[in-house]
């Protein structure tokens, strides 16, 4: 596509004032603004199939580029599951973004290898790396936007000051194509999985990074769309398998229940998705609120009071009598909002850890609940505390502070590199570029979105590499980090991070170690 051809297509959906001419743009338009999906000068990260959903998606962020403000790249991740099909899927994702002069990363990856590793289904590692590889883009993405500021900043502390405010502005967001249909499925899919009212909320339009500017739109109207503007698609030939859970919903389930029962049953669903989330808000507010009442106002997100009453706090916990005195739906929303001030992210929180919480409640003191992170639930003589537990398993001296940190001690040394090839293998003492290091060194237990990077030149989240080195669940929370920010130095006791390894070009040298190892090799 040439550029006379990129202004006849831009000319085909604006109108000389510039107010969007296309009703479907429109509308895609007012939904991302209305659910504040992007401010201007933000990334946007577009996950590409090519299915038509999400060509659909990509064409749409790249007419309203200059309007939102925004930069495009798209992510095509080739799952080797299809052979040649998905091979003609990445090339056509290629060239749609070659005409387009968008940027394309095509990833491959062995899902089927990476499903019989985790004991998980092929779909759902598909989805787990896909989410990965995309989170992955976002952030390099704002690195080399930290990076650039910080080239074209003023030298000394007024560079520094340009550099923290242009990162600030250049967010990566990801796109991705979920439409009104698969929001029907997850909320029918959910609720014949048993879940609570959140899974049966639905898609949420804007979650964290992840953005879903098409979810008010129905398929059929973004193949409309697609058809009138001649803009051609790949068809996923798995999509008509029924083998599938979500296929089945989609092609069998679905359609018969708006064909026997209501043809606006879609429709319906979504609308009680709706209100749902709603009900869910509410809920989760009036926890919050409740929670304040007895632990002050610095533990409800939003509110700046440091006040505590009735002597309670997030450290030493709440009544337990007092818990038990409310509704039933609203033990699990105070049980959610403890887990939250603990440090312990809600979407890894499942029914069976809140049932497992609450029924503490019918147990003696000292009775426990192990939970994702490193988080734990006790009773105490009449309260429910959760916290990070504050021993760890993983070796005998690794332990914990009661704010979640490291108390394993890891002395840290600053001197001139003299010979690279100096430094020895021992487990508990590394050696590392000082240089390279941006922010303030900690030394704690892992948190969402840690990772490190790889001989190859790319990341791997320190979750993916607790699961592949096979670390018990119980483990993997009390193993001492270096970190740097978020980037990951040292794995204690496993491995140090690609990037501030030692080179022939490195001038200064961090040591570091663990006091108290022993084992060397």
């Amino acid at each position: 596509m040439t550029k006379d051809d990129r202004e006849a297509m831009r000319k085909k959906v604006w109108s000389e004032d510039g107010l969007p001419k296309d009703a479907f743009l429109g509308q895609t338009l007012d939904y991302m603004r209305e659910n504040e999906m992007t401010v201007p000068g933000d990334g946007v990260v577009a996950g590409l199939s090519g299915g038509a959903d999400s060509v659909c998606l990509l064409i749409l962020l790249h007419s309203l580029e200059k309007t939102l403000g925004i930069g495009l790249r798209a992510v095509h991740v080739h799952h080797g599951i299809r052979g040649g099909e998905a091979d003609r899927d990445a090339s056509f994702c290629e060239r749609l973004c070659g005409r387009l002069g968008i940027a394309c990363r095509v990833v491959r990856i062995d899902a089927p290898r990476e499903a019989a590793e985790k004991g998980i289904s092929v779909e759902e590692a598909g989805r787990i790396a896909r989410y990965h590889i995309f989170e992955e883009e976002a952030r390099a993405w704002e690195e080399e936007a930290r990076r650039e500021a910080e080239a074209h900043g003023e030298a000394g502390e007024a560079g520094q000051a340009a550099g923290t405010a242009s990162l600030a502005c250049r967010r990566a967001r990801i796109a991705t194509a979920h439409h009104a249909n698969d929001n029907a499925e997850t909320i029918l899919h959910n609720l014949l999985r048993g879940s609570g009212l959140k899974g049966l909320g639905g898609i949420a339009p804007a979650r964290g990074r992840v953005i879903r500017p098409l979810l008010w739109a129905e398929s059929g109207a973004i193949r409309e769309f697609l058809s009138e503007k001649g803009i051609s698609w790949v068809e996923d030939s798995s999509n008509r398998e029924n083998i599938y859970t979500r296929n089945c919903l989609r092609n069998e389930i679905l359609p018969l229940l708006e064909e026997r029962i209501n043809t606006a049953a879609i429709s319906n669903i979504l609308r009680a998705g709706m209100r749902i989330r709603q009900a869910d808000a509410y809920f989760e507010k009036q926890a919050d609120e409740w929670l304040a009442a007895r632990m002050g106002d610095a533990c409800v997100p939003g509110r700046g009071s440091t006040e505590e009453k009735s002597g309670a706090s997030p450290k030493n916990g709440i009544s337990i009598k007092e818990l038990m005195e409310c509704e039933e739906i609203r033990r699990g929303y105070i049980v959610r909002g403890m887990l939250r001030l603990a440090g312990c992210p809600l979407k890894d929180v499942t029914a069976r850890h809140i049932e497992e919480i609450l029924a503490l409640a019918d147990k003696g003191t000292g009775k426990t609940a192990a939970l994702p992170y490193g988080i734990e639930a006790q009773t105490e003589y009449g309260r429910l505390c959760i916290r990070r537990r504050e021993t760890a398993s993983a070796d005998p001296d690794f332990a914990a502070n009661p704010d979640g940190t490291c108390k394993q001690e890891i002395r840290l040394e600053v001197f001139p590199c003299k010979n690279p090839a100096d430094f020895p293998k021992n487990q508990y003492t590394k050696w590392f570029d000082y240089d390279k290091i941006k922010d303030t060194l900690s030394v704690r237990f892992r948190c969402p979105g840690d990772y490190f990077m790889l001989p190859s030149g790319g990341r791997k989240t320190v979750k993916s590499f607790m699961i592949d080195e096979k670390i018990p669940r119980q483990q993997r929370g009390r193993i001492p980090l270096l970190a740097d920010g978020s980037h990951i130095l040292w794995i204690v006791g496993y491995r140090i991070s690609e990037y501030y390894k030692i080179t022939g070009e490195t001038k200064t040298i961090l040591q570091a170690k663990l006091d108290g190892g022993k084992s060397s090799g």
